[in-house]
């Protein structure tokens, strides 16, 4: 059991969350759906059943609607799935607990294209709910911002990173009297939490624009906004010269890509392989808190990612643009704006016996 003082103000901090757990609907319908999702895919991954493993009871795993708990997982499913053999094969050992988790872990991920940490830890979740905890994006911020992120040797493996990770997470479940699927919804709740306290003390320092009065204007949330750029990739401008930041098995860990400073929105690299691109939406907070944010970003990737040679640039995404943000970015360097626009029409529907 980790029992240092920064895991004790961890566990105080996320008891202080927990009320949310039944008063916000997203994380009251992760709690509340586990039953359900435990008992729809379980019996798919049974050992008896895994050698008939089809693509349509496989596929709906990956897609919120029906695991009611993760988003995102879905664009990796067309690598997935295309090949239905090796994927059974794969999760056959990843599912045998006789072997080294470690071991199961590596082979997972580096055999299976799209196969990433993930959909391994979510899959391991559901089959094993009271073992394995989930590393994703979202706890890893979550760890990383409650100063309890492990510390890897040096070429450690990612089986052996997970090991770490998940002693963690086993620790804190125990010490928070919570299981590890509710644990996993408690990293959304801890996250809803601070945003609001940071939209609070951003609203004394300055007055709210437009957008941040009225959120629900355009996208509303960006969520829905980052979300929709993460699917279209390929189809809108930046896709032309930039692609999503992909490590070992993870094609899309640069959406919401975790860092010390915080959770960058989308985290790219130029096609010439040689730039970086820090993508920040820009929410509920003043111009201030998000151009130094993105600076802020901009500076860890410089000096965690980047090499020496290669340039970091950053991109503001707004609804609109005011004086005091023009202002900010004329001062700074290497960080652009770009303005998003959502269009919303009504049209008279048909009489009776028209044609549409």
């Amino acid at each position: 059991m980790n029992k240092s003082p920064e895991f004790d103000e961890a566990v105080s901090k996320l008891r202080s969350s927990m009320g949310l757990l039944s008063t916000e609907g997203d994380c009251r319908e992760i709690v509340e759906s586990k039953e359900t999702v435990l008992s729809r895919f379980q019996p798919i991954f049974n050992r008896d059943h895994l050698s008939q493993l089809t693509e349509q009871e496989f596929s709906p795993l990956l897609y919120l609607e029906y695991n009611h708990h993760w988003s995102g997982l879905h664009r990796s499913l067309p690598k997935i799935r295309a090949n239905m053999p090796l994927l059974r094969e794969v999760l056959a050992e990843l599912l045998d607990e006789s072997k080294p988790i470690e071991e199961r872990f590596n082979h997972a991920v580096e055999t299976v294209p799209g196969m990433g940490k993930a959909i391994v830890t979510a899959i391991l979740q559901i089959v094993f709910p009271d073992d394995y905890g989930v590393w994703n994006n979202t706890s890893e911020g979550g760890l990383r911002a409650l100063k309890i992120w492990p510390i890897f040797d040096r070429g450690e493996s990612m089986g052996g990173r997970y090991i770490k990770i998940n002693d963690i997470l086993k620790d804190l479940s125990r010490e928070l009297e919570i299981d590890l699927w509710t644990l996993d919804s408690l990293w959304w709740a801890a996250k809803s939490q601070s945003e609001m306290v940071t939209r609070t003390e951003g609203s004394l320092r300055a007055p709210l624009s437009v957008s941040e009065l009225y959120p629900t204007l355009g996208f509303g949330l960006e969520r829905q906004l980052q979300d929709f750029m993460a699917d279209n990739w390929d189809k809108i401008p930046l896709g032309q010269d930039w692609t999503i930041y992909a490590e070992q098995g993870d094609d899309d860990v640069g959406v919401e890509y975790p860092c010390d400073v915080g959770s960058i929105d989308i985290l790219a690299r130029h096609k010439n392989g040689k730039d970086w691109l820090v993508i920040e939406l820009k929410r509920n907070q003043t111009n201030d808190d998000t151009v130094g944010q993105v600076l802020r970003y901009m500076g860890w990737v410089k000096a965690k990612k980047a090499e020496p040679e290669e340039m970091v640039k950053g991109l503001i995404i707004a609804r609109e643009v005011n004086q005091n943000l023009m202002y900010a970015l004329n001062a700074v360097k290497d960080v652009d704006l770009q303005l998003y626009e959502v269009e919303f029409r009504l049209r008279q529907a048909p009489k009776f016996g028209e044609q549409a």
